[in-house]
């Protein structure tokens, strides 16, 4: 698997499209949940993602404080191939470049319930009591970074 980190002007023209499409088939089609994906965030984040000849596995967005949270914040977390340790290998690479990028002590997550121990391996703590999102039952999660890198 090949990780790949890059700021929205950097993406190509198929990269955004792929990474798009992929956000809609899973977010708005599989789970039958109709919603704004393209949000005007994704200008201002850092866009992971682990592929092979395949093409993308895992996908996932960084974002600075004050973009989507007073925190530095990670969504749009997918993982295509499941079951695989792709979601839980990039998240962590999306923790390491919250660190690096934005200095993040903090990071924030909007998680879908089913997916919180996906979350908690990574070292993430409920925050919150249980909300709806989209009409999806969602928590707020957070990881203190501490100060060592």
């Amino acid at each position: 698997m090949k990780l790949t980190v890059k700021r929205f002007k950097e993406l190509t023209l198929a990269e955004l499209y792929e990474i798009l499409r992929l956000r809609s088939a899973v977010f708005v089609v599989e789970q039958t949940c109709p919603y704004q994906d393209i949000d005007n965030r994704d200008q201002a984040a850092l866009h992971l993602w682990l592929s092979d000849e395949d093409g993308i596995a895992a996908y996932l967005r960084v974002m600075d404080k004050g973009v989507y949270d007073e925190e530095v914040a990670i969504g749009r977390v997918i993982s295509l191939r499941r079951r695989r340790g792709y979601a839980l290998q990039l998240l962590q690479e999306g923790v390491r470049v919250a660190r690096e990028a934005f200095g993040a002590q903090l990071i924030s997550v909007e998680a879908q319930v089913y997916a919180r121990s996906l979350y908690e391996k990574a070292g993430f703590r409920q925050a919150s009591e249980e909300f709806l999102e989209d009409g999806i039952p969602h928590i707020r999660m957070l990881l203190d970074c501490g100060k060592e890198l």
